[in-house]
């Protein structure tokens, strides 16, 4: 793989070759380190796919880790199943238990099988990286410096091989899809995005934007022939020949998918779409409803300690005062880790809200795509799909920040207007995941890996976008980099708690608190950024055009 991540360029040779090397060399260093029990659950997957039959592997509940990934996902656990040696067998990698006993061949292994899954996000940024104008070093440049932070990104580092997560590999699929884009090769855009879909469904908040380009650059035809009569121009406004042979792309994949459980499909949807889950996860995401979830705590905290604040706030939010003297109620660090989530004060918040919110959003996105379906106007509507999804969706992850993270950074290193959203955007993303890795010995290298990461792509982005000096340093940039600089004692502060909190007892009672501040700063950011690139997108069209 390292002999082949090589581009030529007009002036020298830009390489992913020693990135892969030195990163390489790091992932192996962690992978005796802290894991998740996502590890544990890809384990039992691996478990489930080469001991049971295909019938039964949505049905298997032996562990609470139970498979709820699309089938392409559950078909690549078969694979990597068939390839594990005796020496990890024997190690219980292979056991379907309640819980996974293993030890380090077992670790090897299943780390081993994330780095090596992460070659397809190499691939494509490599494919991308040539397809570039190799004539035009300008150009060239930016699509090196994209790759590479994209490679490099603290976000895979902290969740893939710290963590235990495959999300370098899915991403590959994505870049691919966005490439393919870009290079008008409308079915195979199609072909990896539905691939993508059916390998991990979370995808699914970029599909609104995927649909309408493919509608609207390949299937549609707008032009109004004025020879002919209405009815011929009706016809021909759909490109009937194009659009079956998207259509057939599109099916074909879901069908070898899916067709394997055709009489289990309510099984499979049951498990991929598990609606009880509460609105925000055990940590919260830096979303909109963590501000929300803060905001209701303050409340509580008012309505308890100002007794003037009660007929006012019963008057406008109309809650049940008596759920106020449960003490268990208030100290829960979050009602609705699984089940229905219930405010006390504010008023409760249903899926049906969060869909509404979201799509919303993702329609005011659309709606200048389907006039202007450029790649770049693509990418951006893309980036507000994930946005949007991000900021209003239902029991958000943390990792879903991702999927913001990977379109906007091939619409960046062009346009510095849009460096202030994006740095911003990353700052705060990537710090809000620090809390996914609580141990003493993946401390530093999460953090000093982050702050490397912003610090060396800061000034790159810079390089290749050119921004004149008479720009640099403005209040809005110095606001920007004011906030990120935020991050700085919020880090300090959460992790002086984490050192203190088994000397004083108090810490270890507001340990929620930690989570609480991370959710809240830098989701005040992202909210922020959400807000400044959302103004660029319906106020600057000359932005979106392409090169």
């Amino acid at each position: 793989m390292a002999s082949e991540v090589k581009v030529s360029s007009p002036n020298g040779e830009y390489t992913l070759v020693n990135i892969w090397v030195i990163t390489l060399a790091l992932k192996l260093l962690l992978a005796v380190g802290y894991h998740s029990t996502d590890f544990d659950v890809h384990r039992n997957w691996l478990a489930i796919t080469n001991k049971l039959p295909l019938s039964k592997w949505y049905f298997e509940d032996t562990s609470q880790w139970t498979l709820d990934y699309p089938p392409f996902f559950a078909y690549f656990e078969w694979a990597l199943s068939q390839l594990v040696p005796s020496i990890v067998k024997e190690d219980g990698c292979l056991d379907i238990v309640s819980r996974g006993q293993y030890g380090l061949p077992t670790i090897y292994f299943q780390r081993f099988t994330v780095i090596l899954s992460e070659i397809v996000l190499f691939w494509a940024l490599h494919w991308y990286m040539q397809t570039s104008k190799t004539n035009d070093r300008a150009t060239f440049s930016r699509s090196y410096v994209v790759a590479a932070s994209l490679v490099l990104s603290p976000g895979l580092l902290i969740i893939d091989h710290i963590h235990f997560q495959y999300n370098g590999m899915m991403y590959g699929f994505l870049v691919l899809m966005i490439n393919n884009a870009r290079l008008k090769n409308y079915l195979w855009c199609g072909f990896w995005f539905a691939l993508l879909i059916c390998f991990k469904h979370i995808y699914l908040y970029l599909a609104p934007a995927v649909f309408v380009f493919l509608l609207r650059s390949y299937c549609l035809n707008l032009k109004y022939n004025k020879k002919v009569n209405v009815l011929i121009n009706l016809i021909r406004f759909v490109r009937w020949k194009n659009l079956i042979k998207l259509g057939l792309v599109v099916i074909a994949v879901f069908a070898v998918a899916f067709g394997p459980f055709y009489d289990q499909l309510p099984q499979l949807f049951s498990r991929l779409f598990p609606f009880s889950r509460g609105l925000t996860h055990a940590y919260w995401a830096p979303n909109v409803w963590a501000i929300y979830s803060f905001l209701d705590r303050v409340l509580i905290q008012v309505y308890r300690n100002l007794t003037l604040s009660r007929y006012p706030l019963q008057q406008i939010f109309e809650f049940n005062p008596d759920l106020l003297k449960d003490e268990s109620l208030i100290q829960t660090s979050t009602r609705g880790i699984v089940g229905d989530i219930e405010f006390l004060i504010l008023p409760t918040i249903t899926p049906k809200l969060t869909f509404y919110l979201t799509l919303f959003y993702q329609i005011l996105a659309l709606l200048p795509l389907f006039y202007q379906p450029t790649f770049r106007r693509f990418i951006g509507a893309l980036t507000l799909c994930g946005y949007s999804s991000f900021l209003f969706g239902w029991h958000v992850h943390e990792k879903a920040i991702l999927l913001v993270i990977f379109p906007i950074s091939f619409l960046v290193s062009r346009d510095r207007l849009l460096l202030g959203p994006f740095n911003l955007l990353v700052s705060c993303g990537y710090v809000s995941l620090f809390p996914l890795i609580f141990t003493s010995i993946e401390w530093p290298i999460k953090v000093v890996y982050t702050v490397l990461w912003y610090i060396i792509f800061y000034f790159n982005f810079r390089k290749v976008v050119s921004i004149p000096k008479v720009l640099e340093g403005n209040i809005l940039d110095r606001v920007i980099h004011g906030y990120i600089l935020g991050l700085i004692p919020l880090v300090a502060v959460t992790t002086l708690m984490d050192i203190f909190e088994n000397k004083f007892e108090i810490l270890k009672r507001l340990e929620f608190l930690k989570l609480m501040f991370y959710s809240v700063y830098c989701g005040i950011g992202i909210i922020s950024s959400f807000n400044g690139f959302s103004s660029y997108y319906f106020i600057y069209d000359s932005l979106w055009i392409d090169d």
